[in-house]
């Protein structure tokens, strides 16, 4: 029972902790969140779009990334053995837009070798990574490129939001993903920023080129790159301001699995950098903590939930046959009481701070209204929702010590 209160309190202070870190570095750098810095001269760039069975968006999302204000100068379609219309619509948009639109044709092999692919043609300053169903903001390159004026600068991602909403298990992802971007650009205040997503994020093509691109083995490869980026001395940046609009899972298999994909390539990258353990600059000292700990705090409280779990079934059953064997009853109003104690005040409390922790981050950008609209979404994401999370990570290191790994 010591054991198990120990555990109890580890998990809840780590929570805390990382909980009061995040308000700290927001009430600090409140009025900054939104700033960019603005660019001083022009940088060639091209775009890369990978795609795969986009028919769909692929369209639309080219001709957003035309319509950018910022100049481009190509944008290289990667059809990666697509077995839909997506070469024949890249065709179109080729033809249609002759010195800027290149199609690459290739066989199915995943995005990460897309990538490389289509780095070969590069030939700008600076790169960018468009998810074939993205769109970013007019302005939202424009904003991005003014961190490239530090030289130390080797990667800036945007603030990632959800196009298609409307269904359940979209609204939730609506809240997710502006956490997402509020603690990542946070993060960015005290240079931990650990991950480059796709939607929308630009690179320093010296940089990646001094890495030898992406990782084709790590299932996610916008991950491994911005920590390969800052063991090489690269700042990773963040810009709050740049927002691109992506399409989420609309059916829980498929939010299921790309959460699991999310954690195996999290994973793999902690075993490709753990030697960089408390050494390597940021990367060692601050990024790879950080992110074992988070992992480590979801596992604790899965850990807690199913111990305190059999603990109760167990009780109920020993309870139920004592009473049966006795003839006595098997429950009474006595039995039905709630003993306050320090530790149920302490998980009450974190509840609290994480509904207020959720609640300001939609305030920043400007969710508040949908927040109180859909107040019970809010509620079970604050609940239910994130307690999924460390049930996801489970499934995945059990994926991975069978070898079931796949896109």
């Amino acid at each position: 029972m010591k054991a198990l209160v120990i555990i109890y309190l580890t998990f809840m202070f780590i929570s805390m902790y990382f909980m009061f870190f995040f308000f700290l570095v927001h009430i600090r750098n409140r009025t900054k969140l939104f700033e960019h810095p603005p660019k001083t001269k022009e940088k060639t760039i091209s775009i890369i779009v990978p795609a795969y069975n986009e028919e769909e968006c692929l369209e639309g999302t080219v001709r957003t990334v035309l319509d950018a204000d910022y100049p481009i100068e190509k944008i290289f379609i990667v059809n990666d053995g697509s077995t839909d219309r997506t070469k024949e619509i890249a065709q179109k948009l080729a033809k249609e837009f002759p010195s800027k639109v290149i199609l690459l044709d290739k066989p199915n092999s995943g995005k990460a070798p897309s990538i490389n692919y289509a780095l070969k043609h590069v030939k700008s300053e600076l790169f960018a990574i468009v998810d074939a169903d993205s769109y970013p903001d007019k302005d939202a390159i424009s904003k991005m490129v003014g961190h490239f004026d530090d030289e130390k600068v080797g990667a800036v991602t945007s603030a990632i939001l959800v196009k298609n909403r409307g269904k359940f298990i979209q609204n939730l992802q609506v809240m997710e993903y502006v956490i997402m971007a509020w603690t990542r650009k946070l993060l960015d205040f005290v240079g931990g920023v650990w991950a480059t997503p796709g939607p929308l994020s630009i690179y320093r093509k010296s940089a990646v080129d001094k890495i030898n691109g992406f990782d084709e083995s790590n299932m996610t490869e916008d991950i491994e790159v911005a920590w390969h980026l800052v063991k090489e001395g690269y700042r990773v940046r963040m810009c709050l301001a740049a927002h691109t609009y992506t399409n989420v899972p609309v059916k829980i298999k498929g939010w299921l699995r790309q959460r699991i994909r999310w954690d195996i390539g999290g994973i793999q990258t902690i075993g490709k950098y753990k030697s960089s353990f408390l050494k390597n600059g940021m990367l060692g000292n601050f990024i790879l903590p950080f992110f074992v700990m988070s992992m480590f705090i979801g596992l604790l409280g899965v850990g807690v939930f199913v111990t305190q779990g059999l603990r109760k079934i167990i009780g109920a059953f020993l309870l139920t046959g004592y009473s049966y064997m006795a003839n006595t009853q098997v429950l009474s109003l006595q039995d039905v009481y709630f003993a306050p104690s320090v530790l149920n005040f302490i998980g009450g409390l974190l509840l609290v701070f994480g509904f207020i922790f959720t609640v300001l981050g939609l305030l920043c950008f400007q969710e508040g209204k949908f927040a109180r609209e859909k107040f019970f979404t809010l509620l079970l994401y604050g609940t239910f929702y994130l307690t999924v999370y460390p049930i996801i990570l489970v499934i995945a290191i059990y994926k991975m010590a069978i070898k079931d790994i796949k896109w």
